[in-house]
């Protein structure tokens, strides 16, 4: 059903079926992520959410109460890379954020899980309160060594949070939002990287990438802003696997289009359903799967 790359493709109703992250109904307690200039995230409704897999084994991009599509065609096995259970290496495999950028991290303090790892970067990491939604427990799972953002992936444990500082991170109008990572192992999992309305309506626009499984394919998911219809997205697939490095970008000009770049390279514009109003960019993980690591060499976000 996917097209090749430069290739948009209306998906069905709730066929983003490998997002991870999306809207809880309306009037849900949900807690999500405090408001700008808050130094403890509070409890407001509908907030981004994730739902266990279909036994089909696909991630879910549908409301809770929403059924799930199948998912992008798995990357074969010629190309997939497991990854292990331990933290791989990645002295030798990191790189800069591009110069320039109005905000970036690169991951380059060493932190441990458990609570260091926010501390140490309050100023660009605002994580969900841990057990919101009784999925994430980013605390326990996040970390820094040898240059990358850690997310280890234990089957039980999600993550939830959103990049930038304290003061803003929810502020984004337009820009341009670009990350640098690979998994390793985590078959049954996946990622969810998006921009998300702060209003946390999400007829306000949903823009996801990248977005799958990680026994799948990095894909792009725009989803419409029509009300009632926000499960309809334009998806582009990329064509390469989760386990190589890749940088993803986002180029977002309000009102008019957003353009979506993989390594550098254009892989698709839209220009319908372009939000104007405040988001948040941020990223999401399942508590369920097997045993492997997000890892996240670095984030960076550019003001138009």
């Amino acid at each position: 059903m996917i097209k090749r790359v430069m290739t948009v493709v209306v998906v069905a109703a709730g066929a983003a079926a490998l997002a991870l992250a999306t809207v809880a109904p309306a009037g849900s307690s949900e807690p999500a992520p405090g408001t700008a200039g808050s130094s403890v995230q509070s409890a407001t409704p509908s907030a981004p959410t994730t739902k266990q897999p279909s036994a089909a084994g696909s991630a879910a991009s549908a409301p809770v109460d929403e059924s799930t599509t199948p998912a992008v065609p798995p990357v074969t096995a010629a190309t997939a890379e497991p990854g292990p259970a331990a933290p791989p290496a990645a002295a030798d495999v990191t790189t800069v954020p591009p110069a320039g950028t109005t905000f970036s991290e690169g991951f380059d303090t060493p932190a441990s899980a458990g609570g260091a790892f926010a501390a140490t970067y309050a100023n660009a990491w605002q994580p969900y309160p841990d057990a919101t939604g009784g999925k994430y427990w980013s605390s326990l799972v996040a970390s820094a060594h040898d240059g990358v953002m850690d997310v280890a992936l234990d089957g039980s444990h999600g993550v939830a949070g959103t990049f930038g500082t304290p003061t803003d991170a929810w502020s984004h109008v337009g820009g341009t939002f670009s990350i640098r990572a690979k998994a390793s192992g985590g078959a049954g999992n996946g990622v969810a990287v998006m921009l998300w309305p702060t209003s946390n309506v999400r007829s306000d626009g949903e823009l996801n990438y990248p977005e799958g499984q990680f026994d799948g394919r990095p894909t792009v998911f725009h989803h419409s802003m029509v009300p009632g219809h926000e499960d309809t997205a334009k998806s582009i697939d990329t064509h390469v696997s989760w386990h190589g490095w890749h940088t993803y970008t986002t180029d977002w000009v309000p009102g008019q289009y957003v353009k979506y770049y993989l390594d550098g390279e254009l892989i698709g514009t839209v220009t319908q359903n372009v939000p104007t109003t405040a988001h948040r960019y941020m990223v999401q993980t399942g508590n369920w799967g097997q045993p492997g690591h997000l890892l996240i060499d670095w984030v960076a976000t550019t003001t138009n």
